[in-house]
């Protein structure tokens, strides 16, 4: 198994390359079923996601030649872990607001793949020294899976889900979890209301700015895929 990774982000910037499973967050009318993700990678460079960002072409045994389109930029916001008391129990959420695409903008690419204007999702750790037998939950294999250093493993303890308390779990690659969509309406649901920098024209995006050469900016800016 790989070692702890962590990155120290007291003097630069945390950089988190997420993967959602079913490439989409969750549906927002099906609030019972729960999407797995992964921490691909962590790092403070920002050429590592741009690389990763890239597309590719490669061949592979059983499947012949494949190739991987570029990303493109879909979403630009803000977000945050919450810890939420809901009677004896504590649980995460992770709640976020959109800045770009533009609010009049036709958000077709964003409803496609369940990207709100905002949302909040329940969030829970898988913890890796647990087996878990359900039927939505793929998992990394074994050399993938994270290592989390013992004052993280301690709080999941020998359950096979846990809150993100403390959110330093997204810190280590390979940390899994799962998403369960819970409301597309922060205020209503936790009292909270996220203030966004900019109304994202565009203009000041610091999504555009780091990978503005990598990933194709049409669905942020203009709401289209082409």
């Amino acid at each position: 198994m790989q070692q702890p990774k962590e990155v120290n982000i007291e003097k630069q910037p945390l950089l988190r390359f997420i993967v959602m499973g079913r490439k989409s967050l969750p549906d927002r009318s099906k609030r019972s079923r729960p999407y797995w993700g992964f921490v691909e990678m962590v790092t403070t460079k920002v050429e590592d996601i741009k690389t990763a960002l890239k597309g590719e072409e490669y061949d592979t045994a059983t499947r012949g030649h494949r190739r991987k389109s570029p990303a493109r930029a879909l979403a630009e916001g803000i977000y945050r872990i919450l810890r939420h008391q809901s009677g004896r129990k504590t649980h995460t959420h992770l709640v976020y607001k959109l800045e770009s695409p533009p609010a009049d903008a036709d958000d077709e690419p964003q409803e496609s793949l369940n990207v709100g204007r905002e949302g909040s999702f329940v969030i829970q750790i898988k913890n890796p020294e647990q087996k878990s037998s359900t039927a939505y939950f793929r998992g990394l294999q074994s050399k993938r899976k994270a290592v989390f250093p013992a004052h993280l493993q301690g709080r999941l303890g020998q359950r096979r889900f846990g809150p993100a308390d403390p959110p330093d779990f997204l810190n280590y690659e390979g940390c899994e979890f799962l998403l369960v969509s819970a409301s597309d309406d922060i205020d209503e649901e936790l009292g909270l209301e996220l203030r966004t920098e900019e109304e994202g024209d565009g203009k000041c995006s610091d999504l555009i700015e780091m990978f503005g050469e990598t990933a194709s900016s049409r669905p942020l800016l203009g709401g289209t895929w082409v």
